[in-house]
């Protein structure tokens, strides 16, 4: 029924009401509190609440809340801590066994599969577990990384697993509610703060706590929601309980700035993943730095990636790339803040054949690369 037939057939109901009172001699008083209980289920009430000190916070408060209540309550499930076990050998006790909460990880895939970061389990002499939220702890049985982009897929013994939903980071947008969860500090497992995306397509140097050395991201989410150690590998989240980004680092010095992989950094990975049941993504064989326009500016350098290394044997160093050579374009895209090398190389396939074109010493050269698989670590 639509408003204006509701409204129609209330005021007809009305009047019926106060024919009935007066015939039965209910009078004036009972027709006030008959009017009365009427208008507050005809008109649409707005619930609020006192806060103690007088303030009225409004419905919309209370919705955002139970908003992310409702997240942390369908996703906790399928967030899990990682625990590394390390054996210590003193000459008057002997070997000793200690175990420690490293860093956080999330189910993708109800037959065991874990995401984390590659930094949280790259100890070759780690002994490493996962600990659901309900306390059940399983052995970590292969662990498959991808340091590039700082990502890991790790495997449990385990069936009918909670899993997570992953959504799309190409859609984001500065200000959005977002969500993290997360094992703080190594021992306060499942932890939840909020905040905002901050920012999107961030570069920077960042740690991840636990003394992991620094690394350089692409590409990355800046949130306000707190990040700490043991956070690293954590989901964050946005307002659907979807997956936006893989909670990875915050910069030193800085209060309330964490930074976040795009979870579509993730997805070809682990399609590749269960497609080959390995981690196969396209490789150039290159090390660089992204020159960015105040440095270009300044150095009177074009913008792109500086080669600072080319590795041996790599598809760089077959087709010709140098040392000191500046990526420009890839495959007709100019390199620049919005197009970073590495994420347009995770575009692409094992190979492919692509057109780069360099700056060399001032003039440019176009090099045909053709992309093979990245050499397992």
């Amino acid at each position: 029924m639509s408003d204006r037939s509701r409204r129609t057939f209330g005021i007809i109901t009305l009047l019926l009401f106060l024919y009935i009172i007066i015939q039965s001699g209910g009078g004036f008083d009972r027709l006030g509190v008959t009017i009365s209980r009427y208008f507050r289920e005809l008109i649409p009430q707005r619930r609020t609440l006192s806060n103690g000190s007088g303030n009225i916070l409004r419905q919309e408060v209370v919705q955002e809340e139970s908003t992310v209540i409702d997240v942390v309550e369908r996703v906790s499930p399928a967030v899990v801590s990682v625990v590394v076990k390390t054996v210590n050998f003193d000459v008057f006790t002997g070997p000793t066994a200690a175990e420690e909460g490293i860093g956080t990880g999330f189910i993708v895939d109800a037959n065991g599969l874990i995401v984390t970061n590659s930094h949280v389990v790259d100890n070759v002499d780690g002994e490493y577990s996962v600990v659901l939220k309900d306390g059940t702890t399983y052995d970590v049985e292969r662990i498959n990384l991808d340091e590039q982009s700082d990502l890991a897929i790790i495997e449990i013994n385990a069936r009918d697993l909670p899993t997570v939903e992953l959504g799309d980071s190409d859609s984001l947008k500065v200000g959005q509610n977002a969500i993290a969860i997360g094992n703080a500090l190594g021992k306060f497992q499942n932890t939840v703060t909020i905040g905002v995306v901050s920012g999107i397509a961030r570069e920077l140097t960042a740690t991840s706590g636990f003394g992991g050395a620094p690394k350089t991201y692409e590409g990355a989410i800046q949130t306000d929601a707190a990040l700490n150690p043991g956070n690293s590998g954590g989901p964050l989240l946005n307002s659907a309980g979807q997956v936006i980004g893989i909670n990875v680092a915050t910069t030193r010095g800085a209060d309330n700035i964490g930074f976040a992989i795009p979870v579509n950094t993730l997805k070809p990975i682990l399609e590749g993943y269960l497609a080959e049941g390995r981690i196969v993504r396209p490789y150039i064989g290159i090390e660089y730095t992204m020159i960015t326009p105040e440095i270009a500016q300044l150095r009177r350098m074009p913008e792109g990636a500086f080669v600072s290394r080319v590795l041996a044997n790599s598809p760089a160093r077959k087709a010709g790339i140098e040392r000191g050579d500046i990526i420009i374009r890839f495959d007709g895209k100019d390199l620049g803040a919005e197009e970073s090398l590495s994420n347009l190389i995770r575009e692409k396939e094992v190979g492919d054949t692509i057109d780069v074109v360099v700056d060399r010493q001032g003039k440019q050269t176009t090099i045909r690369v053709t992309l093979e698989e990245a050499p397992e670590r």
